[in-house]
């Protein structure tokens, strides 16, 4: 069963930059599909990025030009660099993964948190206006 830690989280100001990193505990990402989601308290788990395993990655309209989803599979390791931060950036944010690897998925379901069954326990991300 996969295990997943992020980190890279923070305070930074608006217009700054952060990357967090999601470290899984054998190579779940180079047989999983992935993805980055955020959570503001009262509010509904919001997937904002997906990778596949052949890297094809899909984003939330929210975030697309401003967040890259990336992965080293030598690592074990999955990526989010957060450019151009935003007050309404900040939330709690969970990397996830799920054993499928149809090149389809990602882009269909990849944004869906329902359809993940392995979850990080989530890194802050405070932006600051």
């Amino acid at each position: 069963q996969a295990s997943l830690v992020e980190s890279g989280g923070g305070s930074v100001q608006s217009g700054g930059s952060l990357t967090l990193s999601c470290q899984a505990s054998d190579d779940t990402f180079s047989f999983y599909c992935a993805g980055w989601f955020r959570q503001v308290p009262g509010k509904e788990l919001e997937g904002i990025a997906a990778i596949d395993t052949d890297g094809l990655t899909s984003y939330a309209d929210s975030v697309k030009g401003r967040f890259t989803i990336s992965k080293d599979n030598a690592k074990n390791t999955l990526y989010l660099q957060m450019n151009s931060l935003k007050p309404e950036d900040t939330a709690m944010y969970y990397c996830a993964a799920v054993a499928v690897g149809s090149r389809a998925w990602v882009g269909n379901f990849g944004l869906d948190a329902s359809k993940y069954n392995y979850w990080g326990q989530g890194t802050q991300v405070t932006v600051s206006s």
